[in-house]
């Protein structure tokens, strides 16, 4: 990898020198003077951190309260304050925005945020006069919760933009709207500080092996259910990222910086990132901005001595994270990056650094951002309004989606693009358009003729060829592959229908009222939940394992495998008056049809009584947690059964699982992770006895090593070829990773885990190297890759090789119970809505795959 960093001269070892120094100092209680400028005078009506808490910034980790009644007290004694909240997390914490600027402009504000955002509207902005028009920044800091010295720093940003006077100050806010989201994750802030608070020595020590400096399992990176925020600034899932980007587009800054922390033996890196894994969408000119920007960060740092590096690293490929995505709506992210102390002092390569000195450089960075936007002004105005008068040079003119059997992920793809202001159209007329049919009044257009194109481009594309084979994320989004929703990309003029005002969520009906029974089809996203629901209340549930043609209101249907039968007979206990009033709420709850049943002899197919109507078992599941699993893939299904299906899981460490019973228990859960330390024929006895076992992606090496299942993984061949230089080891190595694409999968229907699949592939996400040999028995693998399996991101030509028709899912029993392996993750950050139902599937519908002989016995 070339060699960024500028060479070492004098200065820049007394850089080095003073750093060490600086650090050194910061041990203790350190004065204002270390971090704010002194050749301005200070309000001092406005009180300073240290005054207000009762201790400075540095000593403790500021705890997510104290943050909230200090930004209060600033915005109560400060006229060039204003302070919202714009959502609560989980835990229903506050998240705050803090609007800076001149007393004149805040008077005006809702003038100047107009105007601002005709920036981005071509039909207005010509006329705009961007001479004098204020530049709009936004400051954001520790999306991760454990990286908190940008927190602590927008303390510090608040208390000098608020108090600091001087014509200095007055001209930076008479020119500049500033945007501070002081801690964008609450949650895990509040989990972190309480651990090193609670773990920190009055004699400060600075061993790595230190209890502060090593957190519990999860860590405080994650938000409420362990999920990487700085991953869904796109899809939006959680309420931290609906309210943030509410706000981003009201405002449409100019500049965006995303304040993290990295491993403490490296320095400070501020963009730009690697230019080759720039994403293509992303405009030269960008690139340009962000390195004129980067001076102003460089001038800075030389001046406290603080090592830094750039253009290395890190990339700007993947628009879901928070200093990407701004560059493809005309602005400049910036992201930051600051060795991390993770308590309050650490031992490192460069000596020992202080939780003061990573505030320090934090809050530097914060005030050359702030100088560099005031001095690129009018350039970045421009730059923005320029970005969205281009026109779109894509041949594409338009996306059209919907169909399929399932309006719920219809209507959330419609929510999440019309949050990020992108406009939405009916179907003027049913279309057939790439061999698919639209139909109109369940699909929807939209066009590339508008000024949110490019982000349009960066949702719905798929891209297989790259510049750099190495992603810091993953390498494919693609929105439709993500809901596995029909689409096609339009390359003609297509008339539009009415644009979308409203997104009315799509209510089911009951249809036809039964004294004999109810049936609902597998389709909708939320079916599980209502099904779960009608179990919670003792309702027998089956499933049909066979298709038939049901006698219901207005004549007869065809119900497919999958369908749930509610029976109503003499051996239900439940009153059918108050089962039809819920299933009247459930059917407007989650968006499913329930049909009254006429009798249960049916023209074709199956009889409602029939033994191909299975049992369905009320799932009763427990996930391991704990040391060696992943946080994010364990939050993934604790947040789906939660928040989307309203099924208690629990969750247990896997030490607190060896000692404890299992009876209780149906279905066990294994995310990612390592399980060598769990007790192998514990779970093996707990199978046998009926159990359902569920293993994805990494645990599945450990059921197959623990001979659980009887699938085999592919050995992934040595590299034969020629030798390579030692400097390309790095590249080499990364670029046979899977860094996370979409491939195409076969789907079988007919079988549990296909229940409720209308189609016969899917798309898949994978972010793994665990290839499955095939299996002697076809009917155990009900996903199969296909024979060009990838469908979008970046994968070697031997992993290519290595995955093509394997199979992606593999069903078996193990004495009376099942055991089920996902190479793949079906619940990917909580946006890939088009798979979750094959884990939910294995869940509900686990007991009851190669469940033997139906029907009685001679």
């Amino acid at each position: 990898m070339k060699n960024h960093l500028p060479k070492i001269t004098h200065r820049k070892r007394f850089a080095a020198f003073l750093f060490l120094l600086l650090a050194h100092f910061s041990f203790g209680q350190v004065p204002n003077s270390y971090y704010l400028p002194q050749n301005v005078s200070y309000d001092p009506k406005i009180p300073t951190p240290q005054q207000y808490l009762g201790y400075q910034v540095g000593d403790w980790h500021i705890q997510h309260d104290a943050l909230v009644v200090y930004f209060k007290k600033i915005a109560e004694l400060s006229n060039r304050v204003q302070l919202t909240e714009y959502g609560r997390t989980y835990e229903n914490r506050p998240l705050l925005l803090m609007t800076v600027s001149s007393p004149k402009n805040l008077s005006n504000i809702d003038k100047i945020k107009a105007d601002h955002h005709a920036l981005v509207e071509p039909e207005k902005s010509a006329s705009l006069d961007t001479k004098n028009m204020p530049i709009v920044v936004w400051m954001g800091y520790s999306v991760h919760g454990n990286e908190a010295s940008g927190t602590n720093a927008s303390v510090l940003a608040a208390y000098y933009l608020a108090a600091a006077q001087g014509t200095e100050i007055d001209s930076l806010l008479n020119e500049t709207v500033i945007l501070i989201d002081p801690r964008i994750n609450p949650d895990g802030g509040e989990r972190f500080s309480s651990w090193v608070n609670a773990n920190k020595s009055q004699n400060l020590v600075s061993d790595p092996n230190s209890r502060e400096l090593n957190e519990m399992w999860p860590g405080g990176r994650y938000n409420h259910y362990w999920f990487d925020l700085n991953r869904d600034w796109l899809y939006t899932q959680h309420p931290e990222s609906k309210g943030r980007i509410q706000k981003y587009h009201e405002w449409k800054p100019n500049i965006l910086t995303d304040h993290h922390e990295m491993g403490p033996n490296s320095s400070f890196f501020f963009q730009p990132g690697i230019p080759a894994r720039t994403h293509p969408l992303t405009p030269k000119k960008n690139i340009d901005l962000t390195e004129k920007i980067g001076k102003f960060h460089a001038e800075a740092l030389d001046k406290i001595g603080s090592l830094y590096f750039t253009k290395e690293g890190y990339d700007d490929f993947y628009y879901g994270k928070g200093s990407t995505f701004p560059d493809v709506q005309g602005c400049i992210g910036i992201l930051f990056e600051q060795a991390s102390s993770r308590g309050h002092l650490q031992e490192t390569q460069n000596g020992n650094m202080s939780f003061a000195f990573t505030v320090r450089n934090q809050f530097t960075t914060t005030l050359s951002t702030l100088k560099s936007a005031r001095n690129l002004r009018q350039e970045l105005l421009d730059y923005q309004r320029s970005f969205y008068q281009e026109k779109n040079a894509s041949p594409v003119q338009s996306y059209v989606f919907g169909g399929g059997n399932d309006p719920v992920k219809i209507w959330e793809m419609t929510r999440i693009l019309r949050q990020h202001e992108i406009d939405v159209y009916e179907i003027a007329k049913d279309e057939t358009l790439d061999g698919k049919s639209f139909k109109k009044g369940t699909s929807f257009v939209v066009p590339l003729n508008q000024p949110q194109y490019r982000l349009i481009q960066g949702i719905f594309e798929k891209r297989t060829t790259f510049e750099d084979s190495l992603f810091y994320d993953i390498s494919a989004w693609s929105m439709p592959h993500c809901f596995n929703v029909p689409y096609s990309e339009v390359k003609t003029p297509l008339t539009l229908g009415a644009k979308l005002t409203a997104n009315d969520f799509p209510k089911g009906k009951v249809i036809g009222k039964s004294a004999y029974g109810y049936v609902f089809e597998w389709n909708s996203y939320f079916t599980p939940r209502a099904a779960y629901e009608l179990q919670k209340k003792g309702y027998k549930l089956k499933v049909a394992t066979e298709p038939f043609m049901g006698v219901v209101e207005g004549g007869t249907k065809e119900f497919s495998y999958g369908t749930i039968e509610i029976t109503a007979g003499s051996n239900q206990q439940a009153n059918f008056e108050s089962l039809n009033t819920l299933l009247q709420t459930l059917a407007e709850r989650d968006g499913v049809n329930f049909y009254g049943v006429k009798t249960g002899l049916t023209p074709t197919g199956i009889d409602l009584g029939s033994s191909y109507f299975a049992s369905m078992r009320q799932p009763k599941a427990l996930m391991l947690t704990g040391l060696n699993v992943n946080p994010n893939d364990a939050g993934e299904t604790w947040h789906l059964l939660d928040t989307r299906v309203n099924l208690p899981l629990t969750m247990a460490d896997i030490t607190q699982t060896n000692r404890m019973s299992l009876e209780k228990y149906n279905t066990l859960i294994l995310s990612s992770g390592d399980y060598s330390s769990l007790d192998e024929e514990k779970i093996k006895t707990w199978v046998r006895g009926g159990g359902v076992l569920i293993a994805m992606t990494d645990a599945v090496n450990w059921v197959v090593a623990k001979g659980l299942s009887p699938v085999k993984i592919k050995a992934i061949p040595a590299d034969t070829s020629a030798p390579k230089p030692y400097a390309l080891a790095e590249r080499y190595k990364g670029a046979q990773q899977i860094g996370g694409a979409i491939f195409q999968v076969k789907i079988d229907p007919t079988h549990p885990i296909g229940y409720g699949f209308k189609e016969n592939t899917l798309s898949v996400f994978r972010d793994n190297t665990i290839f499955l040999e095939k299996i002697k028995d076809p009917y155990n693998a009900p996903l199969i890759y296909t024979n060009e399996p990838l469908v979008s991101g970046y994968i070697t030509e031997r992993n290519k090789k290595l995955l093509k028709n394997t199979p992606s899912v593999v069903a078996t029993s193990f004495g009376a119970g099942k055991v089920i392996v996902m190479t793949d993750n079906p619940n990917f950050r909580a946006f890939w809505y088009g798979t979750n139902k094959l884990f939910l599937n294995a869940m509900f519908f686990g007991s009851t795959i190669l469940s033997g002989v139906r029907g009685g016995e001679d």
